[in-house]
């Protein structure tokens, strides 16, 4: 008599020995054993599953081992920060004497000269506009990058092009390129974390996603409040209820692949069940400032009389925090208590100059406390917009969009302190000297972080996908 089977049968390849060494030998057994207060040590196959989690090897001994994004979403007039140009002055309110590329927008005004004055900071001497007098003081330990550019003029393809190295919708983030190359060196944090202070940048969370990479990699968006993540607090009225749920949370995966085999949504869905349970202890405890001195808050800007200034204190020093945990990519996003982003198209002294005051403060403090505690020199910390703005009016009080030249700087873990790289023409509207572009950045991160960006890819669609595509330089001028 012939045995039948269910419709859905499927034959396994292999045994199931083999199945079940191939799923990562525990589906959830480590948040489980986390709720009961198990020891994990001894379980080095959990920690190295598929790779994501544990430190990975380097390609070479690493500068950096964490890295600090200081997003300022919207575009920083270049000439009205770190890129001081006589020549405006010159030619101020007079037609813009050069050819004048396409702009995002057409209302095209005279030539603007920059309403700050620049003063030399530093041994260096490296000159920064009265914007920013807080986060001069660090010129020694920064490269001042003038000749950045990008290949797109508006706001949410020129994200895209920052976040991921490409200008369309869906690929992988560095943050999230970061975590697959490099691993983690925290247990109960996710290795990408964005500190959201109230503005998502243009293009939405696709900025912080994982793209092809399996989704364990994609950025973990906190907020700043009482609930920074969702559901962080546990809904169940007892630990031992929870337990069961993640219990049968376990048991059905294992069904499935048992049914199915090995599969990477499933094992990234595991992966992000076990640190949800751990991040239920560890993020209130990041959260809670109470630790920190009035004397270390202070230096951040958390007492400030400006709310914006306060709240991007607060994203400063909880970076600083993820940095003490082992978290390897951290972003943090404007504050949204400014109305706008630096995207000023009109009232540009207004604008520019709240947004200078909610960051200047909490970035120098930011520095300052990282070089005390002796995390500067493993910690890269970078300072960027998409693009820049025109030097030539919009109207008569705004700049528009420049994606041809504008400013960016990085300090920390392997760069060369007290160093200008590259050049803006006299009128700070395109790169002319060692012209730069995202994804010589982006290679340059991964250098510092021990990486060579041609060889840290990821097979998709065919062919082996990298952050940098097929392009791409290290800066070697502005390293240590």
């Amino acid at each position: 008599m012939t045995q039948s089977h269910c419709r859905r049968f499927r034959r396994l390849n292999g045994s199931r020995r083999d199945l079940l060494q191939a799923a990562a030998c525990g589906f959830g057994s480590v948040a489980a054993s986390f709720l009961m207060n198990q020891t994990l040590a001894g379980n080095e196959a959990e920690k190295t599953r598929n790779g994501e989690l544990g430190s990975k090897p380097t390609h070479f001994p690493p500068k950096a081992m964490s890295v600090i994004f200081l997003y300022m979403d919207g575009g920083v007039s270049q000439v009205d920060s770190f890129d001081p140009k006589p020549r405006l002055n010159e030619e101020h309110g007079k037609p813009f004497p050069t050819k004048i590329e396409p702009t995002q927008f057409n209302n095209i005004g005279n030539t603007l000269a920059s309403p700050w004055k620049f003063q030399q900071y530093g041994q260096s001497g490296i000159p920064v506009s009265d914007l920013f007098p807080e986060t001069a003081k660090h010129v020694d330990d920064m490269a001042v990058i003038r000749s950045m550019t990008s290949g797109f003029p508006e706001h949410t393809n020129a994200n895209y092009f920052l976040h991921t190295g490409s200008g369309l919708q869906g690929r992988p983030s560095m943050g999230a390129w970061f975590g697959y190359g490099l691993g983690t060196e925290c247990e109960d944090l996710p290795h990408f974390v964005v500190l959201n202070g109230g503005l998502i940048p243009p293009g939405g969370l696709d900025n912080f996603g994982s793209g092809f990479l399996p989704a364990s990699y994609q950025g973990s968006v906190f907020g700043l409040g009482d609930s920074p993540v969702s559901d962080i607090k546990p809904r169940e009225s007892s630990a031992q209820l929870q337990r069961h749920k993640l219990a049968l949370i376990r048991k059905l995966d294992l069904a499935t692949a048992e049914q199915y085999g090995h599969d990477d949504q499933i094992e990234s869905a595991i992966v992000n069940y076990e640190l949800a349970a751990k991040m239920q202890l560890a993020v209130p405890d990041l959260m809670d400032l109470s630790g920190e001195t009035r004397e270390t808050q202070e230096m951040y800007g958390m007492f400030d009389e400006f709310p914006s200034t306060q709240s991007f204190g607060r994203e400063c020093l909880l970076a600083r925090r993820l940095v003490e945990r082992g978290v390897r990519f951290i972003e943090l996003t404007c504050p949204g208590g400014n109305g706008d982003r630096w995207d000023q198209h009109s009232n540009l002294v207004d604008g520019h100059t709240k947004n200078a005051k909610s960051v200047d403060k909490p970035i120098s403090g930011l520095l300052t406390d990282l070089k005390q505690r002796g995390l500067l020199q493993s910690t890269l910390v970078v300072w960027s917009g998409e693009f820049g703005r025109t030097p030539f009016a919009q109207g008569s009080d705004g700049r528009d969009h420049n994606q041809y030249g504008f400013s960016m700087w990085m300090a920390g873990g392997g760069i060369k302190g007290g160093t200008i790289y590259g050049a803006t023409d006299e009128f700070g509207y395109k790169a002319v000297e060692n012209k730069a572009e995202i994804h010589d950045l982006h290679a340059t991160m991964l250098h510092l972080m021990g990486m060579d960006h041609e060889r840290m890819t990821y097979r998709f669609g065919g062919r082996d996908m990298r952050l940098t595509d097929v392009h791409g330089v290290v800066l070697k001028d502005v390293l240590s």
